[in-house]
């Protein structure tokens, strides 16, 4: 794997939990787990399988379409590959402009609309929560919005497909790995959002950070330089696998 996508799987992966952070998710996530599960909040502590299972499924969901984005993305980005050059230095600079969007510097209409597939009703078994996170894939979010763009861009910077798929795969388990997490430990995980809703207000800030940061990299050409830098402390085995 190139240097530059080995660092980008530990960014996109960030983004995905940071997404999950946001306010406009890790609230909703009990709403979400009932509504899958077909099930009130103590059935679901009872039943954690059962959850867990709907929950696997509603994530592949998302997943799904997300890998496909960035399928669309980096295959944008071949077929521009002649501007490469201009197209990382471009993204870059659209990277940072989504970190102002988290941080509230800058508003975008079409970022703060919410475009997520409405379902009153859940489709009836295990496939209707694949069938939900597809549909919660399909649209953005106020919050995941500038997040989610951020990193189809990177996936657009990269040469190959299967590269910039796996950048987007790694975001959905930023994403799914706390909602797994959630669904089967929803008693503790409720106890935890009590803690820690005071702080929902940071996550936004610190996405903006990040995004702005590596939208600084990208756009100056130091992003290879960093990835080169740090893939010196990647042991060879791991470096050989991805």
């Amino acid at each position: 794997m190139s240097e530059p996508v080995t660092l980008g799987l530990f960014v996109a992966f960030a983004a995905g939990l940071l997404s999950f952070l946001s306010p406009c998710v890790l609230p909703l996530v009990p709403s979400y787990i009932g509504f899958l599960t077909g099930m009130s909040l103590p059935e679901v502590s009872t039943r954690r399988r059962t959850a867990l299972v709907h929950a696997l499924l509603f994530v592949l969901g998302f997943s799904l379409v997300f890998v496909l984005l960035g399928a669309s993305a980096t295959a944008l980005g071949r077929a521009l590959n002649y501007y490469q050059h201009w197209l990382q230095r471009i993204g870059g600079v659209l990277i940072i402009l989504f970190g102002l969007v988290c941080l509230g510097v800058v508003r975008l209409g079409f970022l703060t609309q919410e475009r997520r597939v409405q379902l009153e009703h859940k489709p009836v078994g295990y496939l209707g929560s694949a069938l939900v996170g597809m549909a919660f894939g399909a649209g953005w979010t106020p919050c995941i919005g500038p997040v989610l763009g951020a990193i189809l861009g990177l996936a657009a910077t990269s040469h190959d497909l299967g590269r910039g798929m796996l950048l987007l795969g790694s975001y959905s388990a930023g994403l799914a790995v706390p909602f797994l997490l959630a669904a089967v430990a929803l008693e503790a995980f409720l106890d935890w959002f009590q803690r820690f809703r005071r702080y929902l207000p940071w996550v936004m800030r610190v996405s903006g950070v990040l995004l702005i940061f590596v939208g600084v990299l990208m756009a100056t050409g130091e992003f290879t330089r960093l990835a080169g830098w740090l893939q010196q402390f990647t042991p060879e085995v791991l470096r050989e696998q991805i």
